[in-house]
């Protein structure tokens, strides 16, 4: 990895050649300093660096800019160099913007100008985003590339996996003459989609997603075989679990089968969350928890998928899909739930291929101009057809039910409403999907009265509902009939304690069949299905891990 970069961008020549002064006589030994006059001219500097694999460790772009402000830039500066640290430049009238962007764009400080002594009012600031981005692990790998098809499932599914997770990428379409030059360069062919080459020059060959995340540099082996605890699941609810776990001194372990965030990762906007007023997206929330659990010494291992659970005694012992085992004294489930298949003729044959299910970020740009379809009531639906109205001509979005109101928030109906390219079908469902190698049509049928009718389609995204990731579990501690797991009081039958139970005690609020297994999140019997809710029953999980191993 080459030098970190500092780069500042203002348009006002004193002040930036001011700030590019001041930088250089502190960091100019171990750091390259960079500046720029117009945002533009800072996001050509970062493509470039970008392409070259350099790594960015401080942004600072002055708020007030012709054509873009610095809050924008910001934000555009994110999808290029995700982890480098962000401060605002502003003057005293401007501080409400700055406190603004700190939740808008997930921007780490604000500098007031002048800032004379920099001693006091530059250089500490920029100390505190330098340690963030030195302590923060960063799985980037300069240069990786993707040659793949833009109608290939194992494709889509290998870009997901790397935005998802965070890890910048450059893509080339089989179809351009540059992608064609690397497959010929890699000794590949069409059939070998997606071709992946790494910035040491390896390349991978439809690569399955373990291979991949370890070439992006992210967590696929345990650094240890037994821990005090084990979180299956990185959603908002095992992200909580394992913050509060790492921070309480417990040795944490969080195991994630894709990317960290679950579903609640892929919502483009999330306005109801407590302390961000103008809301966050899933994406941005997930990394800071990310980097938080990792702070605090939490070890997360991705793309690994647990198959068993096990008792041995006093240990907890989970299987995952390598062979390998993990043991710890405590559990913690936070599997939540995968969306339910439409369940149609042609559905299966098109997902990765203009049917994705969740919110498929990669793909928001491909709908540009395009008349494209959501399937779903619920927030996650809603959020997604407000954000996807960004890109595509017209966004459908297809209620089964007769309206809105019993499923989707208050706020996000008013905001769809407000939108003019977001229509609404209710009492409307799939029937069927149809095309040639990708999606062309979706039939719909009318619910009421079940008519039929055919429309063309390039985009479908679906968001209904979903089933608890529990069958793994099936033997190991009670399940409800539609899998998802009670706990606690609803473990009790006219005041009996479950079958096989031998604590003198009953179980605990959040505690499973199995003494020393916890349940986080929406895998949970009656479980609010909330952001929110899942972050606090990761957080008092962990209060009721502390209370068992006290009975050790």
């Amino acid at each position: 990895m080459g030098t970190p970069v500092l780069l500042s961008v203002d348009d006002d020549p004193g002040v930036s050649r001011a700030v590019a002064r001041d930088l250089r006589r502190r960091y100019g030994a171990d750091h390259r300093v960079l500046r720029a006059s117009s945002a533009a001219e800072g996001l050509e500097a970062l493509r470039e660096l970008k392409l070259r694999g350099d790594p960015v460790a401080v942004l600072l772009a002055d708020y007030r800019m012709p054509e873009m402000n610095g809050i924008d830039f910001l934000e555009m500066a994110m999808d290029l160099f995700p982890r480098a640290r962000r401060a605002l430049l502003t003057a005293y009238a401007d501080t409400d913007a700055a406190i603004s962007a700190i939740n808008v764009v997930d921007v780490d400080a604000y500098l007031l100008k002048p800032w004379d002594p920099p001693e006091e009012k530059l250089y500490p600031t920029v100390d505190a985003m330098l340690t963030a981005w030195r302590e923060t692990p960063d799985p980037e790998v300069a240069g990786v590339k993707i040659v793949g098809h833009r109608w290939s499932a194992p494709s889509f599914r290998a870009r997901d996996l790397l935005a998802r997770n965070a890890v910048p990428y450059t893509w080339f379409s089989v179809d351009e003459p540059e992608g064609q030059r690397i497959l010929a360069a890699a000794g590949a062919g069409r059939e070998d989609i997606p071709v992946v080459v790494t910035a040491d020059a390896r390349v991978l060959l439809h690569p399955n997603e373990s291979d991949l995340a370890a070439v992006a540099g992210l967590a696929v082996e345990a650094r240890e075989v037994f821990y005090d605890l084990i979180v299956v699941g990185g959603g908002p609810a095992g992200l909580g679990a394992a913050v509060y776990g790492a921070s309480e001194g417990l040795r944490t372990v969080l195991v994630e089968r894709e990317a960290t965030g679950g579903q609640a990762g892929q919502s483009s906007r999330i306005e109801n969350y407590l302390g961000f007023p103008d809301g966050v997206s899933g994406g941005q929330l997930a990394e800071r928890a990310r980097r938080q659990a990792v702070r605090f010494g939490a070890e997360l291992l991705l793309t690994r998928d647990v198959v068993a659970l096990e008792a041995h005694g006093p240990k907890r012992v989970v299987r995952l899909d390598d062979g390998r085992v993990l043991a710890a004294h405590a559990v913690v489930l936070a599997t939540g739930i995968s969306y339910r298949s439409l369940g149609v003729d042609g559905v299966d044959d098109l997902t990765g291929r203009g049917v994705y299910y969740g919110s498929a970020m990669t793909e928001a740009v491909e709908c540009t101009d395009r008349d494209i379809y959501v399937v779903g009531g619920a927030n996650s639906a809603g959020q997604a057809a407000v954000y996807l109205s960004r890109f595509a001509r017209t966004v459908c979005l297809l209620v089964r039910r007769e309206s809105l109101e019993a499923s989707m928030s208050a706020y996000l109906i008013e905001q769809t409403a407000g939108i003019d390219s977001i229509s609404v079908r209710t009492s409307c469902v799939v029937a069927g999907t149809q095309g040639d190698g990708h999606l062309e049509a979706v039939t719909l049928r009318d619910a009421l009265t079940g008519e039929r009718e055919t429309l063309p389609a390039s985009h479908l995204f679906v968001f209904i509902g979903g089933a608890p990731r529990t069958g793994w579990l099936d033997g190991a501690v009670a399940r409800d009939e539609h899998g998802f797991i009670p706990t606690g009081p609803a473990l009790l039958t006219e005041g009996r304690r479950p079958p096989g139970w031998l604590p003198d005690r009953d179980p605990y609020f959040l505690e499973t069949s199995l003494p020393g297994v916890f349940v986080a999140g929406d895998a949970r019997s009656d479980s609010v299905k909330r952001v929110a809710s899942a972050v606090g029953e990761g957080a008092m999980a962990v209060t009721l891990v502390h209370r068992y191993l006290e009975e050790r």
